[in-house]
């Protein structure tokens, strides 16, 4: 039989655990100093059943709590939606649940893509296990999930239990396609979605989140990217609105850039960094010279405000590995004179393409 928890009582009586606990200290003061967790013996929790059906009250507060770890069916009880696949809307609130569990879902071809990503984003194969997946029930439901303002709730599964993770949305670009075998074997297209984060605890997704907390900042060999490893769909009907692309040309002027600072005797290398349970990695760290860079395919604004902010993540994270670091964003020519007055006064250094060379502007 399960432990009697708050976030079981919460979810049999429709409450928030908060009404729970207030029920507790009601019935038994404050958790001991010697637990972590309130666990009911059969008789407390038949007296706080009882307590909770005469308040006769329900909520729509959602009951679980990131961490809790429950039985399936018991969400379902609570919130409606099929007990069955990876992808389930809920009949009585707007919620979306996604079930993950890349090792059962390996013999079609889940495992390849789908996983917790360096930037702490999740990556969720759509449902469909044969066939080219199409954007129909479940999968049509996560794309338009951001227009409609549903929340998207993802669990991790071991069967019969699930571990929710927390609340997340869709990321940019909504998704990806890529081929993957099905159940028969023959390659189909799958749809790839790119959630992030809304409150959340994405380590919970890592294969070994102990494993995480346990790296250092490493330093490795660079390699120029290959622009082989994009995806490029034929079929724009199976792309969604807004959806974009991975740039070659952003890869190009990363592969240039680096073969420049080969020249001048400063290679580049890979810098890996944990942090917050994943790892995040900037384009390039050049240690000799302390720069961490952040490329981008564009000197539109838009672009140089985004890897500003990256590229201030990246340093802050990496000065743990040496206080000399210095933040560098790589363009393909020369920026706005207020973007790169506003980069020189957060300390950034601009690498702008000038004809076959690059030119640094320091602050």
């Amino acid at each position: 039989m399960d432990p009697v928890t708050p976030a079981l009582l919460a979810l049999e009586a429709g409450l928030s655990q908060k009404r729970v606990r207030e029920v507790l200290r009601e019935l038994y003061g404050v958790l001991p100093e010697d637990q972590t967790r309130w666990v009911l013996d059969d008789v407390q929790a038949a007296e706080v059943r009882s307590r909770l059906a005469r308040d006769g009250s329900r909520s729509s507060d959602w009951a679980l709590e990131i961490g809790d770890r429950v039985r399936r069916r018991l969400v379902h009880q609570q919130y409606g939606g099929g007990q069955q696949g990876g992808i389930s809307t809920s009949t009585r609130t707007s919620d979306i649940f996604i079930f993950t569990d890349p090792s059962r879902g390996a013999r079609y071809g889940y495992d390849l893509f789908e996983g917790l990503q360096p930037d702490g984003s999740f990556a969720y194969t759509g449902e469909g296990r044969s066939g080219h997946q199409e954007f129909t029930r479940g999968n049509l439901a996560i794309l338009n999930s951001a227009d409609e303002a549903r929340t998207i709730r993802v669990f991790s599964a071991e069967s019969p239990y699930v571990t929710y993770v927390g609340a997340f949305t869709t990321g940019d670009p909504v998704c990806s396609i890529h081929e993957i075998p099905g159940e028969d074997g023959h390659l189909r297209r799958a749809i790839i979605f790119n959630l992030v984060p809304v409150d959340a605890r994405p380590k919970l997704l890592a294969h070994d989140p102990g494993q995480l907390r346990l790296l250092k900042p490493q330093v490795v060999r660079w390699d120029p990217p290959d622009a082989s490893d994009i995806a490029v769909i034929a079929d724009a009907s199976q792309t969604p609105p807004g959806d974009r692309v991975v740039s070659r040309v952003e890869f190009q002027l990363q592969a240039d850039f680096g073969s420049w600072l080969h020249s001048r005797g400063t290679p580049p290398s890979r810098l890996r960094l944990p942090v917050g349970g994943a790892v995040i990695e900037p384009d390039m760290y050049v240690e000799s010279e302390g720069w961490v860079v952040e490329a981008k395919k564009s000197t539109a604004r838009e672009y140089v405000r985004m890897a500003i902010g990256q590229v201030l993540d990246y340093a802050h994270n990496a000065r743990s590995l040496s206080p000399d670091i210095t933040p560098m964003v790589l363009l393909p020519g020369r920026v706005e004179p207020d973007l790169r007055e506003l980069s020189a006064d957060l300390g950034i250094v601009i690498a702008s393409r000038v004809g076959d060379s690059f030119e640094l502007a320091k602050p």
